[in-house]
């Protein structure tokens, strides 16, 4: 397996020649695709690395010293990642099916409860629907709707490494006038609250709209329904893998298929700024204190477009993204008990457990995030990525029994934290945990394991540290608001523009999470990026 704290790349911090084919600006998962294809295709392409290491958000790390388990530190589960591109690029990487989608804990009746979806057995997720909801209607409504949402997945995720369509193109491939309106037209909150009656089966179903976007059931820019969309259609089934190894074993694959197609990857440098001409581009970087230049035919951005915008001078075309998510990490000594007495928790923490996500309490978080006040109870979710692999903790804590616990806050917008940003951290881990021990029969603090130095094993990632951490823009995991997969109109005729990765200059294109397209571990926008490249 390999070791996600091995150095980043040779020690040379020079490029070995002034002028390239191809600069990509960022090596995070996206830009290394872009660059894996490109060498392999005869481009000579460099790739320019602000930090130590590559892989940007989608890594592993030893995040708590004197601790072998290697956390997947910021992205940590696979959807998006067409098998196309594993295949095409001959990576060595691999995934694992869940088998439990999810447990949501609540008491009804003054009991602890909960709702169990176990993909592996249909009937005992209708037996638990039926035992919480009091009937089958909500189980028939959820197998319809998700009946509905398959469909779509199987005819638009095909097509997302293909040149972009056109909103009609796109509707035709659907081909289901219902699911159209549903998904692309209508606020999801009509569709939920139409077809479940239960509020807790509503926000189970709502969750996945506001994976780090701010936004809520009712949006009219319909925010909510771009985020749904792509959390359902990943790999034409909508499943969330997990990684083996870790994030980071996917992006150390890539950064080894790109270098040994030829491709240069050099860190800890920052580009600082691009100066597009009629005749390619020029891209000043810095490396320690000093300062250089290197030509490209044509430069790639993996940064966000609001990153791209300043680099190339200009005032950003659109108002600062916001990130709106709370990472929490954490290593158990062992996998504490739920109060629900028939929950299992190898069960409950293998998909993704929510806490605080009814649909009332979503809205109500929402609001209260608006006002600019911490939600209380705060919404998350979690799950435990070394009850599918146990690899990632390394033998020792493997034999012993840890796990690790992967929480992810939402409604937690990067304005709660500015200001005292330390103090409105440690509240808002106290605010997502505080449902979490709610619904736990004893302490978490008596579960977690402690470091080498005797520290409890928990770290905390607001949206103002990613953006400290790997230079997002306001902390947005997805670069700026997704977008539908299509465009409004007919191409210009550029294979960048019918790819969707076009820019103002025709010199300097999109490979990051901020094309349409783009969003999530999928490797999708630099697919395109190559693509486009290669005139295909």
């Amino acid at each position: 397996m390999q070791d996600p704290n091995r150095p980043a790349g040779p020690a040379r911090r020079t490029p070995s020649r002034g002028r390239y084919d191809v600069v990509v600006v960022g090596g995070g998962h996206n830009g290394l695709v872009a660059a894996a294809y490109l060498a392999r295709a005869g481009r000579s392409v460099l790739v320019l690395e602000r930090l130590g290491r590559t892989g940007g958000a989608a890594v592993s790390t030893r995040a708590f010293p004197g601790v072998e388990a290697r956390l997947s530190r910021y992205s940590y589960l696979v959807s998006l990642l067409p098998r196309k591109i594993v295949d095409e690029l001959g990576l060595r990487f691999a995934v694992r099916r869940r088998r439990f989608s999810s447990y949501t804990p609540t008491a009804r009746d003054g009991r602890p409860t909960g709702l169990l979806v176990d993909r592996g057995d249909p009937a005992r997720t209708a037996a638990s629907f039926r035992a919480l909801t009091g009937s089958d209607r909500e189980h028939a409504a959820w197998q319809d709707f998700y009946g509905l949402t398959g469909r779509v997945a199987e005819r638009v995720f095909p097509g997302l490494t293909e040149p972009l369509p056109t909103r009609d193109e796109l509707r035709r491939r659907v081909g289901d006038p219902e699911a159209w309106t549903a998904l692309f037209e209508q606020p999801l909150g009509e569709s939920v609250e139409r077809r479940f009656a239960d509020d807790l089966v509503r926000g189970v179903v709502l969750t996945d709209a506001l994976i780090g976007t701010f936004t809520h059931a009712h949006d009219p820019s319909l925010r909510q329904n771009r985020c749904f969309l792509y959390h359902v259609i990943g790999g034409g089934t909508g499943d969330w893998d997990v990684p083996v190894g870790g994030m980071g074993a996917l992006t150390d694959a890539l950064a080894d298929t790109a270098r040994a197609a030829g491709a240069e990857i050099l860190t800890d440098c920052e580009v600082t700024a691009l100066d597009p001409g009629p005749d390619g581009v020029e891209a000043a970087y810095r490396t320690g204190d000093a300062e250089h230049r290197v030509g490209a035919d044509t430069v790639l951005c993996n940064a966000a477009p609001h990153t791209l915008a300043r680099l190339l001078g200009e005032d950003p075309r659109e108002e600062a993204p916001v990130g709106s998510q709370l990472k929490v990490n954490m290593l158990l000594r062992r996998l504490p008990r739920l109060r629900d007495p028939a929950a299992d928790p190898r069960e409950a923490f293998a998909g993704t457990l929510h806490l605080a996500e009814s649909y009332r309490e979503l809205e109500a978080a929402y609001r209260q995030a608006a006002a600019g006040r911490l939600p209380a109870p705060a919404p998350s979710e979690i799950y435990c990525h070394s009850l599918t692999d146990p690899s990632i903790l390394g033998p020792e804590p493997a034999a012993q029994g840890f796990h690790t616990l992967t929480l992810f806050g939402v409604h937690q917008p990067a304005h709660l934290f500015a200001g005292d940003h330390d103090t409105a951290r440690s509240a808002a881990l106290a605010a997502v945990l505080a449902p979490l021990q709610d619904s736990l029969a004893e302490p978490l603090a008596d579960c977690l394991a402690t470091d080498g130095e005797g520290r409890p094993c928990i770290e905390v990632r607001s949206p103002l540290d990613l953006e400290a951490d790997l230079g997002l823009p306001g902390g947005n995991i997805f670069h700026r608001d997704l977008a539908f997969p299509y465009r409004d109109g007919p191409p210009d005729g550029t294979a960048a523009d019918r790819w969707g990765v076009a820019t103002g200059h025709p010199r300097v294109l999109l490979c990051g999470a901020g094309a349409p397209r783009g969003g999530g571990v999928s490797g999708i926008p630099g697919h395109n990026a190559a693509m486009a490249v290669l005139g295909r």
